[in-house]
Parts: C-alpha cells; structure tokens; sequence
C-alpha cells in the first residue's frame, strides 16, 4: 500500500499535466526542455509531493524523508532554473543511485553508472549542454550526501 498513494498522489497528477500541458501546446514536448515552461512544472511537481507528504503524514504520523528530499531536490533545481536549465533526468537519476546506495552499495554504484550515461545521452541528444548536466549533477549530489546523513542519523 505504499505504492497506491505515490501513484495517486504524485505520479498519475504530473503525468496527466505533463500530457494535458504538451497537448494545448503549452509545453514544447514532454521533456519540458524550454527552461521558462519548466517553472510551472516544478511549482506543479512540488505541489504535489507536498499533498502526498501531507496525506501520509496524518495516515501514518511520520514525514517520508524520502519524498521531503525530493522537495528539496526540486526546490534546488527550480532555483538553479533562474539561472541555468539543470538536467532533472541526471538529477533524480543520481538520486535514485544514493537511494539504492542507502540499501545496498553495489546496486547504488550501478544506478550511479546509469546516472551518468543519462547525463551523457541528455548531451548527445542535444538536450543539455555539459554545464547544464554537471549542475544539475552538482546539486543532486549534494541533496543526495544530506538524504545519506539525515538517513543514517535517523537509523540510530
């Protein structure tokens, strides 16, 4: 039952925006590459994870530090958006490796290979420049070392 809610809550709502924002051209294509179309995604994202972090608090009677990392994770981007388009594929990519790090550091090494070959095919595929996949790299590394501490602090 941990699933359903993220399902509902976050994922089914950003998909249905992301489709119903490409399809009344309001967005470029499902990327949300255009930097200036990505504010109203990341205030929508962040909106939702707050309602999800919300429901399961008074569910369950704990903040999922998993999700309030996110938030944080998507704060940071949308800052770094003022000023340059980090890669959010490089950047969750690279969470997601200090997520699995968090239970088994082999797995978390291959995510974060992985990571990095999403950082590189966002160049290749003309996405993001270098500078736009090592910021967006640089600031998931960073909300991924806090999520590594606060996770080990909350362990004991």
């Amino acid at each position: 039952m941990y699933f359903l809610p993220i399902l509902l809550i976050i994922i089914a709502p950003v998909m249905a925006w992301l489709v119903w924002n490409v399809k009344t051209g309001r967005y470029t294509n499902m990327d949300v590459s255009n930097r200036v179309q990505r504010k109203s995604l990341y205030i929508f994202i962040a909106t939702c994870v707050v309602f999800y972090i919300a429901f399961n608090y008074v569910k369950n009677g704990y903040v999922d530090l998993v999700m309030l990392f996110i938030l944080i994770l998507l704060f940071a981007l949308q800052i770094s958006n003022f000023y340059i388009k980090s890669s959010m594929h490089t950047a969750f990519n690279i969470f997601v490796a200090a997520l699995f790090f968090a239970l088994n550091h082999t797995m978390g090494i291959v995510w974060l290979a992985i990571a990095i070959l999403v950082g590189v095919t966002r160049i290749i595929l003309k996405r993001h420049t270098p500078k736009e996949v090592l910021m967006g790299a640089g600031i998931a590394f960073t909300v991924s070392f806090l999520y590594l501490y606060c996770n080990i602090q909350f362990q004991h």
